[in-house]
């Protein structure tokens, strides 16, 4: 199984969702992990009823942290914005599929 997950990881990661950047996002987000380099940066377009209508990412950095940010940005459309900055590490965790190393983790969030 692991095999599986590791293998749409890394489509993602050579093939990722929502990759670029929009025009006119109403917010955005950027981080950096200094302990590897990884950059990312989200955008956000929201509808009349506060849900996530758009998303865009960009950046650059390693196979988990891009896949997570695909798988992520794919999961969030037509989440109600207030659902989403409640959501912690164990949802990216889940869409990972796979153990993540201490190290690691940071990479994956």
């Amino acid at each position: 199984m692991d095999q599986l997950y590791r293998e749409y990881i890394l489509d993602h990661y050579k093939n990722p969702h929502n990759w670029g950047e929009m025009d006119g996002a109403d917010l955005e987000f950027e981080d950096t992990n200094p302990l590897c380099g990884d950059e990312l940066k989200v955008q956000l377009k929201l509808d009349a009823d506060n849900r996530v209508e758009q998303v865009a990412f960009s950046g650059h950095g390693c196979a988990i942290s891009q896949a997570s940010a695909s798988m992520a940005s794919d999961e969030v459309i037509g989440m109600p914005i207030a659902e989403l900055v409640r959501l912690d590490k164990s949802f990216i965790l889940e869409l990972l599929g796979i153990d993540i190393s201490a190290t690691r983790l940071k990479c994956a969030l």
